[in-house]
């Protein structure tokens, strides 16, 4: 069967299938045991430009439900990740649980690349600031993919959704609560 493919528009922004709308995440919650304050300006930037992008433009399909938009709760227990997803019709799903432990690497070296970026940005260095920058790209583009391999047999996710969730995953590192409504 054929998805409905009628485009409707929200608010003056680009034309969307009702297809595309129920695979969208409407709102997303990352829960902490302790929350402290100590995360970057970078880190809260990233963390608040992927909340917004990931309410206004993104793709989260899981394989076994058609009935979104979805909420999302993310949160690190036992070194694991959990995506607790709820469709629009108030059903939980069931539980995704990843190991954390292949990012390992890729959220370390994230963490570097952020305390780098600071000391650069206190330095004032505009050109090391930008190859920071490029390389805190590169580290978001591997961090997704990774994601999108892991959560292939449960949920279809674009790039950009799954770069901005794994910027959240890095945030829950930083033990930083952000929570999208």
């Amino acid at each position: 069967m054929k998805p409905f493919a009628k485009t409707l528009k929200n608010k003056g922004e680009k034309k969307e299938t009702r297809a595309q709308r129920k695979g969208k995440i409407h709102s997303i919650t990352l829960k902490l045991r302790e929350t402290t304050n100590n995360a970057s300006d970078l880190i809260n930037q990233d963390v608040n430009t992927a909340l917004h992008d990931l309410k206004q433009d993104s793709f989260f399909q899981p394989l076994k439900d058609r009935h979104g938009p979805y909420t999302l709760e993310l949160y690190i227990e036992d070194n694991k990740l959990i995506f607790h997803i709820t469709n629009k019709k108030g059903k939980d799903l069931p539980y995704l649980v990843l190991s954390l432990k292949p990012y390992a690497r890729i959220i370390k070296d994230y963490f570097l690349i952020v305390s780098s970026y600071d000391k650069a940005m206190s330095e004032g260095k505009p050109s090391r600031i930008e190859a920071i920058d490029m390389g805190r790209r590169g580290l978001h583009n591997d961090g997704a993919e990774l994601l999108r391999e892991r959560l292939s047999d449960k949920i279809t996710l674009d790039t950009d959704t799954s770069r901005r969730l794994f910027t959240l995953i890095c945030a829950l590192h930083a033990r930083k609560a952000h929570i999208m409504r």
